[in-house]
């Protein structure tokens, strides 16, 4: 069943996001649905809604690209509802795609979580691809669309702070520190920690490395 509704989402969601160079690709799309497949298979949930979610989550990031502001993923819902409609999903199922959708950016860093198991597998799913190497290559090219530097010296760094979704971090190396290299630590389920430790080393080594040279430091 549920192939069968992607395979109808699949060619209206290509179209939404062929502008997209900022990291939030249907590529994107595709892996988190995968990802967040297996964590149902290991958790829970309903596969349907889980795996329609995922499909959907990111469109706000599409109206956010042709507004040029910040956009929550609530103000995507009725867009996603019209597709829901559009390929017939059952309508008794649609409450909790939106529901996963409106609360799967929601960050509470170290407090507990109070969503249901499909958001909290969205979440863990969409965080998934980008603890690692990949989340490294998709964080500089989001923030390079954004005309947003590598680092700069004269701006503060604190490492403890929290990231903000509708705040934007300064630079590159800022947001490192802020989300890429705590996200490991934030995850909902046993089954995403596992998968999220494996890949988080690299960011983490990546990182260590990087500020060794640009404070260069690897030289003595």
């Amino acid at each position: 069943m549920l192939e069968s509704y992607i395979e109808l989402l699949r060619p209206k969601v290509i179209e939404l996001f062929s502008k997209d160079l900022a990291g939030h690709s249907t590529d994107h799309l595709e892996r988190a649905m995968t990802l967040a497949l297996y964590l149902q298979e290991k958790e829970g949930g309903d596969r349907l809604i889980i795996g329609v979610a995922s499909f959907l989550h990111d469109i706000h990031r599409v109206i956010q690209n042709e507004k040029g502001s910040y956009c929550s993923p609530k103000e995507s819902l009725p867009k996603v509802e019209e597709l829901l409609n559009e390929v017939d999903f059952p309508k008794e199922k649609i409450k909790e795609v939106l529901n996963a959708i409106q609360y799967h950016e929601e960050y509470y860093w170290n407090k507990t979580k109070e969503h249901n198991i499909e958001t909290k597998i969205l979440q863990d799913a969409d965080n998934l691809d980008c603890v690692g190497a990949l989340g490294v290559a998709r964080i500089i090219q989001y923030f390079t669309s954004c005309n947003i530097p590598l680092y700069n010296s004269t701006i503060p760094l604190n490492k403890d702070d929290d990231y903000r979704e509708e705040e934007q971090d300064p630079t590159i190396i800022h947001h490192f520190y802020h989300k890429l290299l705590k996200t490991d630590k934030t995850m909902n389920t046993k089954a995403a920690t596992v998968l999220a430790e494996k890949r988080s080393k690299i960011a983490k080594d990546f990182t260590s490395k990087l500020m060794e040279e640009i404070n260069v430091t690897d030289l003595i």
